[in-house]
């Protein structure tokens, strides 16, 4: 489970359209609160997830080859052949031209509120039903488990917390920086995006094959 969520965390936090929106929000008018409405609705979303797996299963993993195991499996499975497609898909296609979002012009004016609900909409969401199959296996009766799952959500936050703790130690420096990071990232989003997918997808669709046959 561990190095399942340590794979899925890793994917999560590297992904470039919401650290490029991010980036965004944080060169904006009162940037460094509307990062942090974005970063605390993202974290939640990622808690309240594995709140809702954890409350399902009472903190106990069911039986191994018990139908909640394998039906946690076979999600895991699905979701690790939609994101092998996905980059497939996304790598045969021809490039197109990556321009700043709609939303981009209006972010001066956005609110927190605007930039809280921005991260539930960008968060990849197959990757955290990736996370919350996994995390059906938690033992919340031993510390270790605990640690996974907390470092898992961090794990997925890091990119954020590093980009907010940035822009608020070191403004002027952060700018230039995270806006030149962002200029790569648009620059290099759909070999990032088939990347990611791929590899996770492979890893999820590996781990899940074995888990079913043994």
């Amino acid at each position: 489970m561990v190095l399942d969520l340590v794979v899925i965390g890793t994917a999560i936090t590297l992904g470039p359209l919401h650290n490029s929106a991010f980036i965004l929000l944080l060169s904006s008018r009162r940037g460094v609160r509307k990062g942090l409405a974005f970063l605390l609705s993202w974290l939640a979303n990622l808690i309240t997830v594995i709140a809702v797996v954890v409350l399902l299963t009472g903190g106990q993993p069911p039986a191994h080859h018990s139908a909640p195991s394998t039906a946690a499996i076979a999600a895991k499975l699905a979701i690790g052949l939609g994101l092998v497609l996905y980059g497939a898909h996304r790598r045969r296609r021809p490039p197109r031209p990556h321009g700043p979002p709609r939303w981009a012009a209006r972010i001066d004016n956005a609110s927190w509120i605007t930039a809280a609900g921005l991260a539930w909409l960008l968060q990849p969401w197959g990757l955290v039903g990736a996370g919350a199959a996994t995390a059906l296996q938690a033992n919340l009766s031993t510390a270790a488990d605990w640690l996974a799952l907390t470092g898992y959500c961090l794990l997925a936050t890091l990119s954020l917390i590093v980009m907010e703790m940035y822009a608020v130690w070191a403004p002027a420096v952060a700018e230039a920086r995270l806006n030149a990071l962002r200029d790569w990232l648009s620059r290099h989003q759909e070999q990032l995006i088939v990347t990611l997918s791929l590899l996770a997808g492979l890893w999820l669709t590996a781990v899940s094959i074995y888990e079913l046959v043994t």
